[in-house]
């Protein structure tokens, strides 16, 4: 039977998930297509009456507690069958309901230490495993008071409970790592991040810089076990100055080793938070081996309670049974593709991922990055791009006369490109083709130049 296209009883599931997440209408989507209720618990103001018409529940990610209480007091009157988490802010909640209610999810514990980059470096080192040094510092630390504490360079200043990247760089000697604390603390102060009332923004990790290059992991804890549903190369280095992500490609093209040594570090890293049953999304970073016969160093940068994030998740797509050899044009010809969306709703609601595996062809998706601060004006050569060859989608997401904020501040991307192609390589080639179609009318802006 292809689970698929299989109807299911009627189930409902909760979704928690800002009010502008990229994901909440391919959920919407999913669901309708399996017949489960989706009820959302959104980060909104309760006095104002359903504006988006969606019968959400109104929570506040900052307030935990009411948040909890608002979700079981309307899951007394609409029982839940399973929960789903969009961004990593409202995970520990999530996690709260799911406990209170008695669904397999993770622990609450575990989520906090997943979404606290400090406390997971502190979980990952009481479990033996690779993490690279790193001081906790109060943001509120005058720049010259850097120079009392135990750092080495190159080291990498971030904020312990932000995504994205965001605020993270590299310095190289003191002069740079002035700048950047400097640059970091007025980020930290910004109306827009207090306005999250997180208690975490106080504080700040330095830590060494780690060479290599990095990698994504997206899976599903089941029951305490990981199933991998892909591991993304990201064939740009990240190097620094700053660490913005742009490109993800699967299948990856590491050798087996390095693959399994991948696997076997988020496997480790995941049961060191904790975490049991749900999505999860991890972040790597692989030194290469030194001498043959020698494997390679994984450093788990982090791992999510949560999926891979935004209009990411459209570069995942799943069939039932054995990896096919096909190509792409038979496979969606005879099979049908699962989106990541619905297999996490099929998890959420107990079945068991193991039949999913992900699609024939290589696949990849750009975060088109800002190229520098200042006003959207618009974006030429869209059709052009969405002409190359392999190139599925050119979706571009920054609206025109909207302000743009690149890295480190910055908190979004311009837009996103997807491509499949028989290779790894090919999808590569084909999105870095139809990036370079693109022109983008930016206008120089005196507040975020």
């Amino acid at each position: 039977m292809n689970h698929s296209l299989q109807p299911l009883a009627m189930k409902r599931v909760l979704l928690l998930a800002s009010t502008t997440g990229y994901q909440t209408h391919a959920f919407g989507d999913a669901a309708a297509r399996l017949g489960v209720e989706l009820v959302f618990a959104t980060d909104r103001c309760h006095l104002l009456d359903d504006p988006w018409q969606d019968q959400a529940i109104p929570i506040r990610f900052y307030d935990e507690d009411a948040s909890v209480a608002a979700i079981l007091e309307s899951a007394a009157s609409r029982p839940i069958d399973g929960l789903l988490v969009v961004g990593d802010r409202p995970t520990v909640i999530a996690a709260r309901v799911a406990e209170r209610l008695g669904l397999p999810w993770h622990p609450p514990g575990a989520a906090d230490a997943a979404r606290h980059k400090q406390r997971t470096r502190e979980c990952l080192r009481a479990a033996g495993l690779a993490v690279p040094w790193f001081v906790p510092v109060s943001i509120d630390l005058e720049p010259s008071a850097l120079s009392h504490q135990p750092l080495t360079f190159p080291c990498v200043l971030k904020p312990v409970a932000l995504s994205g990247s965001r605020g993270v760089m590299r310095a190289d000697n003191g002069d740079e790592l002035t700048k950047a604390w400097q640059r970091l603390q007025a980020l930290m102060r910004q109306p827009e991040v207090r306005a999250e009332r997180n208690d975490a923004h106080a504080m700040a990790l330095i830590e060494g810089f780690i060479p290599g290059r990095e990698y994504a992991l997206e899976g599903l804890m089941q029951h305490g076990a990981l199933d991998v549903l892909a591991i993304f190369d990201k064939p740009d280095p990240l190097d620094g100055p700053f660490f913005e992500e742009t490109i993800y490609v699967t299948p990856s093209s590491e050798s087996d080793e390095t693959q399994r040594a991948i696997v076997d570090a988020v496997t480790q890293a995941a049961q060191a938070l904790r975490l049991h049953h749900g999505p999860i999304h991890a972040e790597c970073r692989v030194n290469p081996p030194t001498g043959s016969g020698q494997a390679a160093d994984v450093f788990v940068l982090e791992v999510a309670a949560r999926p891979i994030g935004g209009l990411c998740a459209r570069a995942l797509r799943f069939v039932v049974g054995s990896r096919l050899s096909r190509s792409d044009a038979d496979e969606r010809e005879h099979r049908d593709l699962t989106p990541l969306e619905e297999l996490l709703l099929r998890h959420a609601i107990g079945e068991d991922p193991a039949p999913f595996v992900r699609e024939a062809s290589a696949s990849g998706v750009m975060m088109i990055p800002i190229p520098r601060s200042g006003m959207l004006r618009g974006v030429d050569g869209i059709e052009e791009a969405r002409r190359v060859d392999g190139v599925d989608e050119v979706h571009i997401t920054a609206k025109p006369d909207q302000l743009l904020v690149a890295l480190p501040e910055g908190a979004s991307y311009l837009g996103f490109i997807f491509a499949r192609a028989a290779t790894p390589a090919a999808v590569g080639q084909a999105l870095r083709a139809a990036h370079a179609c693109l022109a983008f009318k930016i206008h120089y802006n005196l507040l975020h130049g």
